[in-house]
């Protein structure tokens, strides 16, 4: 009789608040775990070393596509060991781990280099072989390309002369790595210091003319590039020759 009496409770029970409600648990709320507070110097101190640290690891792992992503629990484990003067490496292990990865490092770094020197090049020659085509553009035997923006009536420098310009370079995507003009100041240098399709294209100008030069990489910084320009690009330059000494 009393068995009867709970399976017959029950199924009022069921029927009345719906299954689904008996037998579904609600779900907890999300734990929040609140940050320790900056309280004082040292506080501050530490995450910023902690920062500091943090965008170390995240720039390996940037640099190396993630191969490199550094465990940050091993990490914490050494700065212990080496609180507790218990470090499970030697001085000479140490140097030779980091040694073998910083070369590591940079053999990904080259290989990175290598393949957008060959996608630069690849778009710098499409780019020169649709520009050579296009009116008032001439190409020198070299493959250096050059458009007379405007002519002057002077003399022509030597290759080494020295000469005063005002120039703008950019790449083929239209970023200026270079100004004089942005400076306010003309430069000043010799023929036989800058890169070859320089030397090359400015003995084409006179004093006063106005150039336009569209430079190929294997005339200017080659595959490994220069600062803010990477390898295997194509360079503009658009050039005005003030002066020669």
């Amino acid at each position: 009789m009393r068995n009867i009496l709970c399976i017959l409770f029950t199924t009022l029970l069921l029927a009345a608040c719906g299954t689904k409600k008996i037998i579904e648990a609600k779900p907890l709320p999300p734990v929040v775990v609140q940050p320790k507070p900056m309280i004082n110097e040292i506080d501050s101190i530490s995450y910023a070393f902690g920062l500091n640290v943090a965008q170390t690891f995240k720039q390996i792992q940037d640099e190396s596509d993630g191969k490199y992503s550094l465990d940050v629990d091993r990490f914490t484990q050494g700065i212990k060991d080496v609180l507790k003067d218990s470090p499970k490496f030697s001085e000479a292990d140490q140097e030779a781990i980091l040694k073998s990865f910083g070369q590591k490092m940079q053999s990904l770094a080259m290989e990175k280099q290598q393949l957008e020197a060959i996608k630069m090049k690849e778009a710098g020659t499409q780019f020169l072989a649709e520009n050579g085509k296009a009116e008032g553009v001439k190409t020198t035997a070299s493959g250096l390309q050059y458009k007379v923006i405007k002519e002057g009536d002077g003399i022509s420098p030597k290759a080494t002369d020295k000469v005063t310009v005002h120039y703008v370079g950019t790449l083929l995507d239209g970023s200026t790595f270079d100004s004089s003009r942005e400076r306010g100041t003309p430069a000043t240098f010799g023929l036989n210091q800058v890169i070859s399709g320089w030397t090359e294209g400015l003995q084409l100008m006179k004093i006063g003319s106005t150039y336009e030069f569209f430079i190929p990489a294997d005339l200017a910084y080659g595959d490994k590039g220069n600062q803010g320009i990477p390898g295997g690009s194509v360079l503009k330059f658009e050039v005005e020759l003030i002066g020669i000494e």
